[in-house]
């Protein structure tokens, strides 16, 4: 199976991020620029969160809270779950189910170099699935 660099060669390792005391607004119209669910919360080269639409429906819409005056600290999932190049795309999965996360960072070397999604991590394995299939139908066929 692949691992997490190999998915970053595919999709690229752009990051999207925001800083802590931006408010929810802002992040929020960022998602929706870039057509990502979640964004790194960011200070300076530091991963310090990630915030999502999921936060932002329970920790703002949900209490009635308002999304010009709330920071991007308020709701952030703090000290987020990573992965490294070398994860496997299986055991990013197993994290992702386990842990209740949609998003997963990738750090190497202490520096964040991309992010992987559950939609990535389903499309590989779904490509993996297709490739395994076409072997075997190669094999009993010849």
């Amino acid at each position: 199976m692949h691992q997490v660099r190999h998915l970053l060669e595919s999709k690229g390792s752009t990051i999207f991020a925001i800083a802590p005391e931006a408010p929810v607004l802002e992040a929020i119209t960022q998602m929706a620029k870039h057509r990502v669910g979640a964004l790194l919360v960011m200070r300076g080269e530091k991963l310090v969160g990630v915030v999502s639409e999921r936060d932002y429906a329970r920790k703002v819409i949900l209490q009635g809270r308002s999304s010009a005056q709330t920071s991007v600290a308020d709701i952030m999932s703090p000290e987020p779950l990573t992965v490294s190049p070398a994860t496997d795309v299986f055991d990013c999965m197993r994290l992702c189910t386990d842990s209740r996360v949609r998003h997963l960072p990738v750090v190497q070397d202490g520096a964040v170099i991309g992010v992987i999604s559950i939609g990535d991590l389903v499309k590989a394995v779904i490509d993996a699935q297709a490739e395994q299939i076409e072997h075997l139908q190669r094999y009993i066929t010849s």
